[in-house]
């Protein structure tokens, strides 16, 4: 397939007239072709146009047709082959294995989007006949769905080119919400995006669906995305990136006329507490672990174990000691961008610059343009409480650790940490007071809490929560991963008294569509 440099509103291919973005390799530093030349309000406009167009028809396609086609782009996806990883190792450095398994899970995730598509519970129908007869007075007739909340503008996130991008999870949970969808393409790698989203409008295509289902815009910059999220027909947002960049967009969906919310996954250091009884025992091996999960891909996970919180002691100075040895043995690897190497340098200066941090170790150098060197860095519990600029992410391969002096103080950490999207204890039995004692805390700084694992991996599953308190998130209520993704973009509806003949079909009282519901209060599948 030839890739063409242009952005795709609804079924057409368009050249845009604004600065020219060129994906980079950021192994080598080559400047990748074709150019993409940038969107203006103009195509914004075009594209939130024919979203608004489609809505109404799509929102009320048929359980089963928006899950074939849910299934449509998945399989379109995988008829993309091998160019699609080539392409995306060039502009990303990432490995080919890793883009094929972001593949699968970019086409799993759709899957399960149509599974419970087709399986209706997110209609979350609920039935409360009419009690004319009722004292002291009568009920009228009161039925509820959940509908599509209408177009959604998505940004594709940098650190996954295929499962947070084009057709990545909110993407795919809005599609299945029955919202059509405006994607802002990611500068980083345009091209893996273009394919993706020539997959996407060739679904719309056969599956016979409005073209404006599905459009996708580049732009370098803020003016697209802040056009479109400023767009009165746009109602809702998804965002993977920085908390600058999420917070500008919260700043602009605020300031509309009619606010509307953004989704958006912004930032977390992911604190792993290594509790007594298990650093004692264990030590060795948990530092074994952390090292590989700090490791992985660069440090370029969202849920990246950028912080390690133990009581001081000889115990800890061996998991350090261990984790240091892992760490300088840990080869350096490609970072995504330009950019981000630059911010991964930037922040790893600031901590080995600190009069109160020290540094325990730092990984091989690399020899690529834009390599991530791993870090490990040391302070006090004191220093960390004084200074909030310590809880900043580093985004890469670089964790602090922070020695506490009792129990007590690891509990003034753990109040004093800002949102999470994860929070890891390892623990064995004999910590089980301690970790009851701290259970309360992290429940309210994250939104997925783990014993004896890490962070890195999140499973796409029914009861995965990739979310958390801000700075995590802006919805602390919500998950973009998993199948409760769906329900950010929806809202509840309640028809009162209306004659059958106007009444959707999941709420008649013959059920047609067969899904579960709550009739009169009693669940009726």
């Amino acid at each position: 397939m030839t890739i063409s440099g242009n952005m795709l509103i609804g079924q057409q291919a368009v050249s845009g007239q604004q600065a020219e973005i060129h994906a980079v390799n950021p192994a080598t530093g080559e400047t990748l072709s074709p150019a993409y030349a940038g969107g203006s309000k103009a195509e914004v406009e075009k594209a939130c146009a024919l979203a608004e167009a489609a809505f109404d028809a799509y929102r009320e396609t048929s359980l089963e047709d928006r899950a074939t086609f849910l299934e449509s782009i998945a399989s379109e996806i995988e008829a993309i082959g091998d160019q699609l990883t080539e392409r995306g190792v060039a502009e990303t450095g990432l490995p080919e294995a890793r883009l094929q398994g972001e593949r699968g899970r970019t086409c799993g995730q759709l899957r399960l989007f149509a599974s419970v598509v087709r399986a209706g519970e997110w209609l979350d129908v609920r039935v409360d006949p009419a009690l004319p007869e009722r004292e002291p007075m009568p009920r009228v007739d009161l039925r509820q769905r959940h509908i599509a909340l209408g177009p959604v503008a998505v940004f594709g996130a940098s650190n996954f080119p295929l499962a947070f991008s084009v057709a990545g999870g909110d993407t795919a949970s809005a599609l299945a919400a029955g919202c059509p969808v405006v994607v802002k393409g990611h500068s980083a790698h345009p091209g893996t995006s273009e394919l993706v989203g020539r997959a996407i409008q060739r679904a719309v295509k056969a599956c016979g669906l409005p073209e404006g289902t599905f459009s996708l815009l580049f732009g370098s910059g803020r003016e697209i995305g802040q056009a479109l999220v400023a767009d009165p027909r746009i109602q809702a947002v998804g965002f993977t990136g920085s908390r600058s960049g999420g917070t500008a967009l919260m700043a602009t969906a605020q300031a509309r006329p009619q606010p509307i919310p953004v989704y958006a996954e912004m930032s977390s250091i992911n604190p792993v507490f290594l509790l007594p009884e298990a650093l004692k025992a264990r030590g060795d091996k948990i530092a074994e672990g952390f090292a590989a999960s700090l490791s992985m891909g660069a440090g370029q996970f969202c849920t990246n174990p950028g912080l390690v919180i133990a009581i001081e002691g000889p115990e800890l100075d061996a998991f350090v000691a261990a984790a240091g040895e892992a760490v300088k043995g840990s080869a350096a690897q490609t970072m995504l961008t330009p950019g981000i190497h630059d911010a991964y340098e930037q922040g790893v200066n600031r901590l080995a610059g600190h009069a109160k941090v020290t540094e325990a170790a730092r990984g091989q150098a690399g020899e690529t343009a834009h390599p991530a060197q791993a870090g490990l860095f040391v302070t006090q519990a004191e220093a960390f409480l004084n200074d909030p600029a310590l809880q900043e992410e580093v985004f890469g391969s670089t964790s602090l650790v922070i020695a506490c002096a009792d129990v007590q103080e690891v509990r003034r950490v753990a109040a004093e940490l800002e949102g999470q999207l994860t929070i890891t204890l390892q623990m064995d039995d004999g910590d089980l007071d301690t970790a009851r004692q701290l259970l309360p805390t992290l429940e309210r700084k994250a939104g997925r809490i783990l014993a004896n694992g890490w962070p890195t991996g999140v499973e796409v599953c029914h009861a995965m929560v990739h979310g958390g308190p801000y700075p995590a998130t802006s919805d602390s209520r919500t998950t973009s991963v998993g199948s409760a993704a769906i329900f950010r973009f929806l809202r509840p509806v309640c028809y009162q008294a209306l004659p059958t003949g106007l009444l959707p079909e999941a709420l008649k009282d013959a059920n047609p569509l067969g899904v579960s519901r709550l009739v009169d209060g009693k669940r009726e599948v």
